[in-house]
C-alpha cells in the first residue's frame, strides 16, 4: 500500500511540475502573438469561396500579406502533423502540453491476411489509469469506445479537447452502448503514414483547397471532379457526380449547406486508405473492441449458425456502424438485423428513387449470394473505421 501511495505522490508531483513549465512556456509564447490575434479577430471558419475572396482582397491590400501567408503556413503544418483545428477559445494559462502525434509506419507483414477468428472471442480490458495524467480514480474515468485508453474529463479540458457541448456529450455517452471516441481515434487522418499524408496534401494543394475551411456543395463537387480527372484522365460520369452529392449530404447531417473541415478531412483520409492499402492492411487497423462489435453483428445476422449470411444482410449491416447518437433512436438495444437508416431524411437513407428501387430478381440474387465471416470483415472494414469519429456525419456513405 505504501508503494502505491508513493507512486501516486510521485506522479502528482511530476504532473504539477510539468503543468507549471508548460504554462510558463505558453506565457512566453503568447506575448508576441497577442497583437496579431487582436488584429486578425473573428474565426477562420467559412466557406472555401469566402476564404479565396478574402485572400484576394488582402493580397491587393499589401501590408497584411506576410501575416496571411504565415497563417496559411501554420494551417498546412497542423494538417501535416495531424493536429487539426486548435480550439478558438483556448485556456492556455492552465493546461497540459498536447501530445505529439506520431504517424504510423507500414510493416512488411501488413498486407498478409490477419487471423481474426469468429469463434474465439477477445477479452476487452480498458486501461486502469488516465492516458494523460496516469492517475487512477476509479469510476471517474471515461473510456474510449474504440481503443483501451481512459481519460479524466478534467484532463481533457486542460488539453483543450473538451469544450461546452463536447463535455456534455462525453459525460452522457462514454458509459453507454453508443460510447465516445478519444482524440486519437476521433481523428481518422492519424491513420495515414507520412507518405500517404504527403500524397493527400499534394492533392489538396493541386485542387486549391485551403486547410481549416468549410466546403459548400459546389466546392465539394468541383474538388471531386478535379480529383477524378487527375486520376482517370476523363470527366466524372453523371452517376458518379450524383454519388458525390449524396456523400456531401451524408457529411452535412444538419443541412447547414456546408461541411466542416474535420469531416471533409476524415472522409478524404478513409478514401485514401481504401485507394492505397489492400483490405488485409485495413483489417489490421481494427482494435479489439471493433473486432468484437463485428463478431456480435455477424452472429446476430447468422440465424441458422451455418457461418454464412446473405449479401443483402451484409449491406444493411453497414448502416449499423454509424449508430452514434442513440437519442435519435427508439432504444439502445436494437437488434443489428433491424438496423438501417435512422429515418427517411437521414443521410444514410437519402438518394434518388432510381438507386433505391430494385427489381425482385435483383433482390433475390443479392440475398442468394452467401457471405462468410472473412468476407463480411473485408466488405465492412472501411465502414467500421469510418464510424470512429464522434461527429454525426457519415464519413463513408454506404451504397443504397
Amino acid at each position: 500500500m505504501g508503494v502505491l501511495m508513493s507512486r501516486r505522490q510521485t506522479v502528482e508531483k511530476v504532473q504539477k511540475v510539468s503543468l507549471a513549465v508548460s504554462a510558463f512556456k505558453d506565457g512566453l509564447r503568447e506575448q508576441p502573438s497577442t497583437r496579431r490575434r487582436v488584429e486578425v479577430g473573428g474565426t477562420r471558419r467559412g466557406t472555401l469561396e469566402q476564404e479565396v475572396q478574402e485572400g484576394e482582397e488582402e493580397a491587393s491590400a499589401g501590408p497584411s500579406q506576410p501575416e496571411e501567408s504565415s497563417a496559411s503556413k501554420a494551417a498546412w503544418e497542423r494538417l501535416r502533423d495531424g493536429r487539426g483545428v486548435e480550439p478558438e477559445e483556448f485556456d492556455r494559462a492552465n493546461r497540459f502540453t498536447p501530445p505529439a502525434f506520431i504517424r504510423p509506419k507500414r510493416e512488411l507483414h501488413d498486407d498478409e491476411p490477419p487471423d481474426i477468428s469468429l469463434e474465439q472471442r477477445e477479452q476487452i480490458l480498458n486501461d486502469e489509469m488516465c492516458e494523460i495524467c496516469e492517475v487512477w480514480t476509479a469510476e471517474s474515468l471515461f473510456p474510449c469506445r474504440v481503443c483501451s485508453r481512459v481519460y479524466h474529463d478534467g484532463c481533457l479540458r486542460r488539453m483543450g479537447y473538451l469544450q461546452n457541448d463536447s463535455a456534455v456529450e462525453v459525460t452522457e455517452t462514454a458509459h453507454t452502448e453508443t460510447g465516445w471516441s478519444c482524440y486519437y481515434c476521433d481523428n481518422l487522418n492519424l491513420l495515414l503514414t507520412e507518405e500517404e499524408m504527403y500524397s493527400l496534401m499534394e492533392t489538396l494543394r493541386h485542387c486549391k483547397i485551403i486547410p481549416e475551411t468549410c466546403l459548400t456543395l459546389d466546392d465539394f463537387l468541383h474538388y471531386k471532379h478535379l480529383v477524378h480527372k487527375q486520376q482517370f484522365e476523363r470527366p466524372m460520369a453523371e452517376a458518379q457526380e450524383e454519388q458525390a452529392a449524396l456523400q456531401f449530404s451524408a457529411l452535412d447531417p444538419d443541412k447547414k449547406g456546408h461541411i466542416e473541415w474535420h469531416d471533409f478531412l476524415s472522409h478524404e483520409s478513409i478514401q485514401l486508405l481504401q485507394k492505397l492499402r489492400p483490405q488485409n492492411a485495413l483489417l489490421r487497423l481494427l482494435t479489439a473492441k471493433e473486432r468484437e462489435r463485428a463478431r456480435a453483428a455477424f452472429l446476430a445476422l447468422d440465424q441458422d449458425s451455418d457461418g454464412f449470411i446473405g449479401e443483402g444482410e451484409c449491406r444493411r449491416a453497414r448502416h449499423a456502424w454509424f449508430r452514434k447518437h442513440q437519442k435519435e433512436m427508439p432504444s439502445c438495444n436494437v437488434s443489428i438485423s433491424h438496423v438501417g437508416p435512422m429515418s427517411e431524411s437521414s443521410p444514410a437513407s437519402s438518394g434518388s428513387g432510381k438507386s433505391q428501387e430494385k427489381t425482385p430478381a435483383a433482390t433475390e440474387q443479392e440475398e442468394a449470394r452467401p457471405v462468410d465471416w472473412p468476407g463480411f470483415l473485408r466488405e465492412n472494414v472501411a465502414y467500421i473505421l469510418a464510424a470512429r469519429p464522434n461527429s454525426a456525419a457519415l464519413h463513408l456513405q454506404p451504397p443504397a
